[in-house]
């Protein structure tokens, strides 16, 4: 009995690992971290590979199925938990505001961020929108300052893909 509650417990933890490097791993892609993405996937297929042995020599067993799935689950949340705390990578902050409103760009900018704002047109009149692009890690601190300088701001938050970029020499097209 004990033997098969310490491989029930080995595959749940062993499914926790490996999902939770699944997770990051997929994280690791969209941002363009290919090397870090292959390390992790290498270690999640080992990883897999012992939980699924586990299993499969154990076919009688709905313990390990429970422990199996049970695993599975626990790393989709425990990954998604990690990603989002390590905030990895940028984000597109987009803050709509009426013409009429205090100018948000204006303060952020005092604050040290780099701030594109644009005049346009909404449903209701004119606004402003003010763009930036800042570290995942900071986005609640800036939601929070956002809120302060004019609370009746429209606000969204975007993942932004890298995207390398190249200078006119090098991109021009040789003849």
């Amino acid at each position: 009995m004990w033997t098969l509650l310490l491989s029930a417990a080995s595959i749940f933890f062993l499914r926790l690992t490996d999902v939770s490097l699944g997770a990051l791993r997929i994280s690791m892609l969209f941002r363009g971290r290919r090397t870090l993405a292959a390390l992790f996937g290498f270690v999640e297929a080992l990883i897999w590979l012992a939980a699924a042995s586990l299993v499969l020599g154990k076919l009688e067993s709905p313990i390990q199925y429970i422990a199996y799935a049970a695993g599975f689950a626990s790393g989709t949340v425990l990954g998604s938990t990690i990603e989002r705390w390590l905030a990895i990578g940028n984000t597109l902050v987009r803050v709509v505001t009426p013409a009429t409103a205090p100018s948000v760009g204006s303060r952020l900018r005092s604050e040290g961020y780099y701030v594109t704002t644009v005049n346009a047109e909404g449903r209701d009149g004119d606004v402003s929108v003010s763009l930036s692009v800042v570290p995942r890690r900071m986005a609640r601190k800036l939601l929070k300052q956002i809120q302060q300088i004019s609370p009746e701001s429209f606000i969204t938050f975007e993942e932004t893909t890298p995207i390398r970029l190249v200078t006119a020499s090098a991109a021009s097209v040789r003849k």
